[in-house]
């Protein structure tokens, strides 16, 4: 149930500005923000799942791209799937997704420099649409800034209220303000951004998060952990 908050530019010369919570199993392992690929997709960094190989999170700095996948609820996993990190690795080289290749749903965000589309499947089939300038909030959901999902409606404006000026220097503090607030909710509470879903009989915690400033010709991303899954803890442990 991971939760990315992006702004698309209104101009194609100003930056997309990129916030990705994930939420996974804290069991499964993963490798921090990096160059996993060097051979299949050389100068790609991302956030590696270290059991299948692909990325939750990937970037290629020298092409403007960053993708990053949201899972979405659908059938219990069957046999056969392809996993759906390798959705990302393609994406960020510059490759639609292959319609040959069955996986578990997602969305998919990708961002090409000022340019943000969201990919909904249903494992099979796809859809895919450009997101309008502004601040969205992107969810387990087939709808941009889904109402029906509640950390939606408490947290958008918030999260548009706070989002600076280009020429602010830190421009992801006021942000970052918003999702330390956001833990005056409890991780259980489905309002949360920070979360911890087992209540809901997933076995996924809030892990990490990363911040990305995307232009076209560069991405400048930066990877933070959480010392305990589902809380927000100072200090962070920023890799």
């Amino acid at each position: 149930m991971c939760t990315v908050v992006v702004r698309v530019p209104a101009e194609a010369s100003q930056p997309t500005r990129v916030l990705a919570i994930r939420d996974e199993d804290p069991t499964r392992p993963w490798d921090p923000l990096g160059p996993w690929w060097p051979t299949t997709h050389p100068g790609v960094e991302g956030v590696r799942d270290a059991r299948a190989g692909g990325a939750w999170l990937a970037t290629l700095p020298d092409a403007g791209r960053l993708a990053v996948l949201l899972n979405v609820g659908g059938p219990a996993p069957s046999g056969g799937l392809a996993s759906r990190g390798e959705v990302v690795l393609d994406a960020v080289s510059g490759r639609t997704p292959d319609a040959s290749r069955r996986t578990q749903p997602y969305n998919l965000v990708s961002i090409n420099g000022a340019q943000v589309s969201l990919t909904l499947s249903d494992g099979e089939e796809f859809q895919t649409q450009l997101l309008s300038p502004g601040v969205h909030m992107l969810v387990n959901s087939l709808v941009p800034n889904d109402p029906s999902f509640p950390r939606v409606p408490r947290w958008l404006e918030e999260f548009r209220a706070a989002a600076p000026d280009d020429d602010v220097t830190d421009w992801f503090g006021p942000w970052l303000e918003v999702l330390a607030h956001s833990t005056e909710v409890p991780p259980t509470d489905d309002a949360s951004i920070i979360r911890d879903n087992r209540p809901w009989g997933i076995p996924t915690l809030s892990l990490l998060f990363c911040t990305a400033t995307v232009t076209d010709a560069d991405v400048d991303a930066s990877y933070v952990e959480f010392a305990r899954p589902g809380h927000w803890e100072l200090p962070l442990a920023p890799r």
